[in-house]
């Protein structure tokens, strides 16, 4: 059909070639045009190239390299990972349309039909990271896609929801090192205001659960945690009992309104009790404190409110 934008894979030699001859020069146009940014000599390296190579070789959820064509001609390429081997989650790396075809919804054209692609490799939803990059932000919430948090290194992630639903269970996190609890516990701390934990704090908060000053729960959809919240035990003069600060309290935008945060205050309640902690308490801003009294935090200390049970 003329005018149709297809998506074909880079496999030979010269089609790789090809590739990351196109996606150096996107790096040097359109990401690092600044030839002192010190995360360009990186990206533009053999190091770099080894790393993705690396990636597209491996038998399970492998990288694709592919070009987006039109009437006979490349017009873009993209760079996704489908993580069949988790829940379907396709990571859009790189997304390029190139500049002398950009414009009249070719860009969008060309996200749809990776998406399609994406859909038919088995993919049930996408994932990027836009950087923090407004424009390229209105670009795929034209497309379909919502902020979502960050991710463990703190950078702006967005998510095209997935239509299936899926049941939510909620565990207690047994890994202290898991790269989902530092990429929820960085979208809240980004979405109240603080600054997200670069390596030395992860491993500092890493080192309390070990020692078992925090517990997390994590609210999980398949393999992905998409929630959390996370109780401090300590001992109450006033009760003289151990009692608990309930905090870390964060679902992933995309999957706020579905229940989750009343599944991880009932498995916060639940796990107390079986610890006998008197009870959990939490601080918050005025503001979410209808939340938290509907959520079953009832009696009012100062500004603390407290989940008796």
């Amino acid at each position: 059909m003329k005018h149709e934008i297809t998506i074909g894979e880079a496999v030979t030699e010269f089609e790789v070639i090809a590739f990351w001859e196109q996606l150096r020069a996107y790096y040097r146009r359109d990401i690092f045009p600044n030839p002192k940014d010190t995360d360009r000599e990186f990206f533009l390296s053999r190091e770099r190239q080894a790393q993705m190579q690396q990636i597209y070789d491996r038998p399970q959820d492998p990288c694709y390299y592919l070009f987006f064509h039109r009437d006979g001609q490349d017009i873009g390429f993209a760079l996704p990972v489908i993580f069949t081997s988790e829940d379907g989650k396709c990571f859009i790396l790189e997304f390029c349309v190139y500049p002398e075809f950009r414009g009249n919804g070719t860009g969008k054209a060309c996200a749809q039909a990776l998406l399609a692609w994406a859909k038919a490799h088995g993919a049930h939803y996408a994932e990027l990271n836009y950087g923090g990059d407004q424009r390229r932000c209105r670009f795929w919430e034209r497309v379909g896609f919502v902020k979502n948090g960050v991710d463990e290194w703190g950078d702006a992630l967005m998510l095209l929801p997935p239509k299936e639903e899926v049941p939510i269970t909620v565990e207690i996190l047994t890994d202290p090192e898991d790269w989902q609890l530092k990429k929820l516990e960085n979208g809240f701390l980004k979405e109240i205001g603080e600054q997200t934990l670069m390596k030395e704090k992860q491993e500092q908060l890493a080192q309390a659960i070990r020692a078992g000053k925090i517990t997390f729960f994590m609210a999980r959809r398949d393999d992905r945690a998409v929630g959390m919240c996370s109780v401090v035990k300590c001992f109450s003069t006033f009760s003289c009992a151990d009692t608990g600060v309930f905090e870390d309290f964060y679902v992933e935008p995309a999957f706020r309104k579905k229940g989750i945060a009343r599944q991880l205050v009932q498995a916060a309640q639940v796990w107390s009790r079986e610890q006998g902690i008197s009870s959990l308490t939490v601080c918050c801003a005025p503001c979410d404190e209808k939340m938290y009294q509907s959520l079953g935090f009832e009696t009012q200390l100062g500004t603390t409110w407290a989940y008796l049970r």
